[in-house]
This record gives structure tokens, C-alpha cells and sequence, in this order.
């Protein structure tokens, strides 16, 4: 289940430049200027199976075509390092270690920053529905699978932000929702000698 969440996160992103509408083109080009990012998140996970919702904060570095470090400070200690399909935990030695099933929300956030900044697939835009709302300035991007195999699975996933990402919410058919909220977003500057050696920036 994880990869296919991901696999769609990634599938779907990939193809906005093909064939979304005027707006989402133009949303994905002004999130493009901001090549390196910083902020802050908190992520919250409903399942109709839990009493109460899962939810983690913590800070988060993007760095369009390297990856990101996603930093959990509440309720664990936890950094996660993901790249291009693949996901690795940096222990406090300052080392990778391979995860084999790293957090699905995180890797799904993770696949969706990457591909949508910087893909270009044409054949992923045919499964899903895209509507956008709202101005440049405050704006909201819905994706609906068009294929039942896939909308059995994913229901939904809506972006929402204005210069920068504000949120991600995942639905899923079987009721399960994570919403991922950032905050103080802004660019960033420079990235620390650990940083820049685990997302491989010269």
C-alpha cells in the first residue's frame, strides 16, 4: 500500500505542466522560484480506526532536484533523508541508514515536492482530474483519480498555498485522512555542511 501511495503521489505531480489548466501552470512556476526551502510542519493523520488523530511536528529543508530532510521533533526525535525513490534515516552519528518502509505521509509529501517542481509526464495527467481555484496570490489545486483502481484507493488530494505550499491533504477511499500544514516557509539561504552532504548539493 505504501508504494502504490507513493507511486501515485509521484505519477499524478509529474504531469501538471502537460495538461493542467492556466492557473496550475502558473502556480507550479512561481513555486519554482524558490529552489531551496525551509519550514516548519505538522502533520496530522485520521483513521476512522483511532480513537484520536496521529500527529507529529517538526522542521523540514526542500531542495528542488536533491530532495528533502524532514526533520520530526514531537513526539520522537526523528530525521528522515529522501531522495529519488528512496528513503534513508540519519542517526546521530551524522550517518544514512536504508529505512525499508519509511513514513508514508513523509515519502508521499516527499515524491509530491519533488515531481512537481521539476517533472514533465504527460501520461499521468490522463488519470486524474485537476481543478484549481482562486488567484496566484491564494489559490487551491484538487487532483481526483479519473481510473476506478486507483480512486478505490485515493480519494482525493488537495495543495493549498500562496507564494509558497501551505498544505497537503491525502484522502483515501478507506476514510483514513493526513493533512500536512506548513508554516513559517521562506527561502533558504544555506544549507549546513550535514545537510548539504546527505542531499549530494555540491
Amino acid at each position: 500500500m505504501h508504494r502504490l501511495l507513493t507511486l501515485i503521489a509521484l505519477l499524478f505531480v509529474t504531469s501538471v505542466h502537460a495538461q493542467a489548466p492556466s492557473l496550475a501552470n502558473e502556480i507550479l512556476g512561481s513555486l519554482a522560484k524558490h529552489p531551496q526551502v525551509r519550514a516548519e510542519f505538522s502533520q496530522s493523520r485520521e483513521n476512522p480506526a483511532l480513537a484520536e488523530p496521529q500527529v507529529s511536528k517538526g522542521d523540514l529543508l526542500f531542495v528542488i532536484g536533491h530532495g528533502m530532510v524532514w526533520h520530526t521533533r514531537d513526539p520522537f526525535e526523528d530525521t528522515l533523508v529522501l531522495t529519488s525513490g528512496d528513503t534513508r534515516r540519519l542517526n546521530a552519528q551524522g550517518k544514512l541508514e536504508r529505512v525499508r518502509d519509511g513514513n508514508r505521509g513523509v515519502s508521499q509529501v516527499s515524491g509530491m515536492l519533488q515531481s512537481l517542481l521539476a517533472g514533465k509526464s504527460e501520461e499521468a495527467a490522463r488519470q486524474f482530474t485537476i481543478t484549481s481555484d482562486g488567484s496566484i496570490d491564494r489559490w487551491t489545486l484538487t487532483f481526483v483519480p479519473r481510473q476506478a483502481r486507483v480512486a478505490r484507493v485515493l480519494a482525493g488530494i488537495t495543495l493549498k498555498g500562496d507564494a509558497f505550499l501551505e498544505s497537503i491533504e491525502v484522502n483515501l477511499a478507506s476514510g483514513e485522512r493526513t493533512l500536512i500544514t506548513f508554516t513559517n516557509t521562506r527561502d533558504a539561504d544555506s544549507l549546513t555542511p550535514v545537510e548539504a552532504k546527505v542531499l549530494g548539493v555540491p
